[in-house]
């Protein structure tokens, strides 16, 4: 093998490797909160969820920092899954219905000691195809570990943040049930 069949070799090795270990330390965040109970109020229409955006702050963006990467689909599955069994709404789905929730998220980490991780959630609900009725305003943080090495060290924080945020949400728009009448 000649210098530049050795250096085309020895890159792709290199670079292989470089995927690999980057493959490795992306944590891949997948949250699945539940409803402490069945709401008490109903409103007897079918919502829609929508989760236009989710922006991470701080996890990608700070020198060894393990990746960090929670899809807006996995929240807006969660908040579908969350409000199936709340029961706060006749039905509840990703498709067209009387109502919809939009949420947007953002979630920022910061390191003080523990990591903290801090999820706000901008929400408005209305009519669909019409301007929203309210907007929800929710934000929690959480504490994790001091050492992000595992998955669970971003996993379990954020879903405590998930959970604290859903269940302040729904307990606000339940107690303006009466906005969300037919």
């Amino acid at each position: 093998m000649n210098d530049t069949g050795l250096l085309r070799y020895s890159s792709r090795i290199l670079l292989g490797g470089l995927l690999l270990l980057s493959w490795g330390c992306v944590h891949h965040i997948h949250v699945t909160p539940t409803a402490p109970a069945v709401s008490p109020t109903l409103i007897t229409q079918s919502l829609q969820v929508l989760v236009p955006s989710l922006a991470l702050e701080g996890a990608d963006h700070r020198r060894g920092i393990t990746l960090l990467e929670w899809p807006a689909e996995d929240l807006r599955s969660a908040v579908i899954d969350y409000i199936q069994s709340r029961q706060t709404f006749a039905s509840v789905s990703d498709r067209p219905a009387d109502v919809t929730l939009t949420v947007k998220a953002w979630l920022a980490m910061r390191s003080h000691g523990n990591y903290r991780y801090r999820l706000r959630l901008e929400s408005t609900l209305g009519p669909s195809g019409k301007p929203p009725i309210k907007s929800y305003l929710v934000d929690k943080e959480t504490e994790g570990s001091s050492v992000r090495w595992i998955t669970a060290s971003d996993r379990s924080p954020i879903a405590d943040a998930v959970q604290a945020a859903l269940d302040d949400l729904l307990t606000q728009i339940e107690a303006d049930h009466l906005l969300y009448r037919k």
